[in-house]
């Protein structure tokens, strides 16, 4: 199996796509390290990979705030020992106009987004060797819609220091990459307020977890040994339509 032997960080790992991700992983071999802030549904998430076999733990952690994410790191690397895959997908939305905007709102977005990211590799690098870190983006990155802009944002930055990530560190110690996903069959997805009134349209398919769960796992694969820095849209089209 391609992830035998494995341990692999899954950020969001309790709910839509991070939970079909580890899913995925666990059943392709990994021990599966789930992270997310609430008991139920991480128990649910670990419950669901040890019936059909699988290994998996889960790590309770809101990795808006700096050391919840290096205590989670340690006390993954103090039971394995290693971390060989990390999958940072955990991400939260705004809906307001920039100017109604506060700055916590703000701050409090970009701490998830994308700040997150920049500490789970500070801290899981130093000891990764022929590691992957999967990123995961958004189609807002490229293409966005009113009222969501720092969610743009932050993924417009998250694609653009997983580029430069890929020039800082050789292959040989880790790979870097982001998915971007389109519309997917999500809580985050029905729970947008945009969505639910109407006033935006979702134009192309709808993918499901399992769609992006595949390409994320790719990846951080092994067959993905010579994809490096670059972003994999996984979005039935959707730029294409927009």
């Amino acid at each position: 199996m391609r992830f035998e032997n494995k341990v692999c960080l899954v950020t969001g790992g309790t709910s839509g796509i991070g939970k079909a991700t580890c899913v995925q992983f666990a059943a392709e071999g990994a021990t599966v390290i789930a992270v997310g802030r609430h008991d139920d549904e991480g128990a649910e998430t670990v419950k669901l990979i040890e019936q059909n076999g699988g290994k998996a733990m889960f790590v309770k952690a809101d990795i808006g705030f700096a050391d919840q994410i290096e205590n989670c790191v340690k006390t993954v690397l103090d039971k394995f020992g290693k971390i060989d895959v990390v999958v940072n997908n955990a991400a939260m939305m705004t809906f307001k106009p920039i100017v109604e905007l506060s700055i916590e709102e703000w701050d409090g977005l970009m701490n998830v987004n994308l700040k997150s990211v920049f500490l789970f590799c500070k801290h899981v690098l130093p000891q990764m060797k022929n590691g992957a870190i999967v990123n995961i983006s958004s189609v807002h990155g490229h293409q966005t819609t009113p009222n969501v802009l720092p969610y743009a944002a932050s993924k417009g930055g998250m694609e653009a220091f997983t580029r430069g990530l890929s020039l800082e560190y050789p292959a040989s110690q880790a790979r870097f990459n982001c998915v971007a996903p389109g519309a997917v069959d999500t809580p985050m997805l029905w729970s947008n307020p945009n969505v639910k009134s109407g006033k935006e349209k979702i134009e192309g398919a709808i993918g499901k977890p399992e769609n992006l769960a595949a390409a994320i796992c790719f990846l951080a694969s092994d067959e993905a040994a010579y994809i490096n820095g670059t972003t994999l849209v996984v979005d039935g089209g959707r730029l294409d339509i927009l």
